[in-house]
């Protein structure tokens, strides 16, 4: 149902067991908005409550579905290529507020905000429902309803300065070539610097280096498959380049501290308990 799609939304309530299985579905960003309910996680600042207006914004390729079903709300799901052709700074303010190296980002919506983010939604979803739906009118709205989004998560950032900017960029470059190029050296020469100054910016911003970020987002793609694929583990260590599989066993051992195979058992008891797959 998504694979001629390039952006979906509908009421949480309403949603069809046939999208959250879709395997087309990791390559949405996702907004889910619940309305008056209470968080899906712990939330970490003292000026939150459990109960309110909780905005999740999930990336692409994310290992977890977060448990929303039957909750008040909203689903807006996009691909980026609907962002294609904005400024990059925008397109990177946009992978920053998702937490594109994480699995998701959320913050908390006041009455105050809702009012805003409500009428741009409304113009949205007018659009979205249209016979003929205007191509260049959505993604005008979308724009203005992330900008929006950027605005409330603003207080959390800092000023975007030139290291900040390398390390989205760095996570664009990732993000298409992860599978393939596992070399700092690569990724340095993309951006015009050096890898000792890439390591060095990543290590300031992120703590990691570029070896482990990209470590990570393999470990992180490798989870994903593992949990909403039907690919067996030989199969998925094919999928991610590695010809050996008792390497790749290896690999995943050493970064998630369990082998794949343990990782799949524990999911499925999870899934049995909580009935989602919020695990890590």
């Amino acid at each position: 149902m998504l694979s001629d799609k390039v952006l979906y939304i509908r009421d949480l309530g309403n949603c069809p067991p046939a999208y959250l299985n879709d395997p087309a579905r990791r390559d949405f960003f996702e907004i889910v908005w619940l309305r008056n309910e209470d968080a899906l996680h712990v939330p970490q600042h003292d000026f939150q409550t459990l109960k309110g207006d909780w905005i999740y914004l999930i990336p692409p390729y994310r290992v977890h579905q977060l448990n929303k079903a039957g909750k008040n709300g909203v689903l807006i799901s996009f691909k980026q290529e609907l962002l294609e052709g904005d400024l990059k700074e925008f397109l990177l303010d946009v992978f920053r507020m998702f937490n594109i190296q994480g699995e998701f980002s959320c913050l908390q919506v006041n009455e105050e905000s809702s009012k805003g983010l409500v009428s741009v939604l409304q113009l949205l979803e007018q659009e979205y429902n249209q016979e003929a739906m205007n191509l260049i009118m959505m993604k005008a709205v979308l724009k203005v309803f992330l900008l929006k989004l950027i605005q409330l998560k603003e207080h959390h950032f800092t000023l975007q300065d030139i290291n900040e900017k390398r390390v989205y960029e760095f996570m664009l470059l990732l993000e298409k070539n992860y599978k393939d190029q596992r070399n700092a050296d690569f990724y340095a020469g993309k951006l015009g610097i050096s890898a000792k100054r890439l390591n060095q910016v990543l290590k300031e911003k992120l703590d990691k280096t570029g070896v482990q970020l990209i470590h990570d987002r393999l470990i992180l793609e490798a989870k994903r498959q593992i949990i909403h694929s039907e690919s067996t583990i030989k199969e998925i260590a094919y999928n991610l380049g590695f010809k050996d599989h008792s390497y790749f066993s290896r690999f995943f051992k050493l970064h998630a501290e369990q082998t794949p195979q343990e990782f799949q058992n524990n999911v499925k008891e999870h899934v049995i308990s909580h009935d989602n797959t919020l695990y890590s």
